[in-house]
């Protein structure tokens, strides 16, 4: 073969390569918010405006429905109206009906009035018994039962003086008394909650009103701005704590632990015909409070997909509601073994919270309290993520590969797939 014919064949053969590489390529994956800025043309900024909108309307609103939830929190609580005191600030720089919303804002002295309802509920607490929040209390209770269980260890350690049955039995009942402690507190609160309620709105009730006027008119100016950038108002869904305000249409509702929570979006006024949605938006329209089935097989699946990671830490991925495979990953789940992960949650995934986040179904951020790893028939290991109850009363599990250049067996690979 001449020395021309061998190139010839070599650039052919370079340009198979670079022709199946490209086919072989993951598609670029886009966020929601991604997806919808670009179906609709909204300029990043004004998602982000209304998003601070919203959030400063579900904690007032949150806040003036339930202040129990926030006594003898001061870093937490501090937090939240700061954020909310920015967004604030920032309407200074916008609009005329945002600046109208700040100096309404400013009037009403909603921080200060806020900041009042939090001092005369934690005044009532203390007369009540309650001097410190129910986490707090739980956290003391905890170090109070696992120092004495470490010093009974290392005594035993050293002097192995207890027969073994006795230090078995006295270990159960250090690893079963946080939880009875835990229920204690919790049952306690929860009772606590419900007997002063209706107290605790009565003394406070002129401030709530103004509180709840001021969310009135923030949700007005919302709905508003969706209107002007031509956004349907059925995509902007959220959950409130009550439906005492106007413009809202009510999509379920869900109670937990006494707490009835609401999903809204908003309602089109009167004479002015909905937006319609485009076709490649209609996926966000799922609903969110599903209704159960009667089995006790969880539902709410996420998988982790378009997976980075490598030696069981994640460094990126795209989260994806599985619910249509419940039953698959259920069995799944049912053929696998589980031992607890011996790292923390923050070490598998070190940016979680920052720019990876997975949602519950309501919308608000995932609390990750439990990790397990799981083998499935002895041959296939994944990890299974569980979430904190969230406040819409769901919690979510996340299923994930543990290093992206892992096999996955052909049975699983519809679970475990874009």
């Amino acid at each position: 073969m001449s020395e021309k014919e061998n190139l010839k064949e070599k650039e052919e053969n370079a340009d198979k390569k670079e022709e199946k590489r490209k086919k072989s390529r993951k598609p670029e994956k886009k966020t929601q918010a991604q997806i919808i800025q670009e179906a609709l043309g909204m300029n990043p900024e004004d998602i982000r405006n209304i998003e601070e909108k919203l959030f400063t309307v579900r904690f007032l609103d949150y806040f003036s429905e339930e202040p129990l939830d926030f006594i003898f929190k001061d870093k937490s609580f501090e937090k939240y109206l700061e954020k909310i005191e920015e967004t604030i600030a920032k309407m200074g720089e916008g609009s005329e009906e945002d600046k109208l919303l700040k100096l309404n804002y400013e009037e009403k002295q909603i921080s200060k009035t806020v900041r009042s309802i939090k001092e005369r509920t934690e005044k009532l607490a203390r007369e009540k018994g309650f001097k410190t929040s129910p986490d707090k209390l739980l956290r003391k209770y905890s170090l109070l039962v696992t120092l004495p269980m470490l010093a009974f260890v290392v005594i035993f350690t050293i002097y192995p003086l207890i027969d073994f049955t006795l230090m078995f039995v006295v270990l159960c009942v250090f690893c079963m008394l946080p939880q009875f402690l835990r229920g204690f507190v919790l049952r306690k609160w929860f009772r606590f909650k419900d007997e002063n309620r209706t107290d605790i709105y009565t003394s406070n009730r002129d401030d709530i009103i103004i509180i709840k006027s001021f969310i009135g008119e923030t949700l007005s100016n919302i709905r508003a701005r969706l209107l002007e950038l031509k956004v349907p108002l059925q995509l902007i869904k959220f959950v409130l704590h009550s439906t005492d305000y106007e413009g809202l249409h009510l999509i379920s509702q869900k109670t937990y632990r006494g707490l009835t929570h609401y999903y809204v979006h908003f309602e089109y006024p009167e004479g002015i015909e909905p937006i319609p949605i485009p076709e490649n938006l209609r996926q966000f329209e799922q609903p969110v409070f599903p209704k159960k089935e009667e089995e006790t097989a969880e539902k709410n699946f996420i998988v982790l997909t378009d997976l980075k990671a490598k030696d069981g830490v994640i460094e990126s991925f795209v989260p994806s509601l599985k619910d249509k495979l419940a039953d698959k990953i259920n069995d799944m789940l049912n053929n696998s073994e589980f031992t607890p992960a011996e790292i923390d949650f923050t070490k598998i995934i070190p940016n979680y919270g920052q720019n990876l986040v997975i949602y519950c179904l309501c919308g608000e951020v995932a609390e990750i309290i439990n990790v397990q790893i799981c083998t499935w028939k002895k041959q296939f290991k994944y990890y299974l993520f569980e979430s904190m109850r969230c406040n819409c009363g769901e919690k979510v599990y996340v299923l994930s590969l543990m290093d992206d250049t892992e096999t996955v067996p052909e049975e699983l690979m519809e679970i475990f797939s874009s």
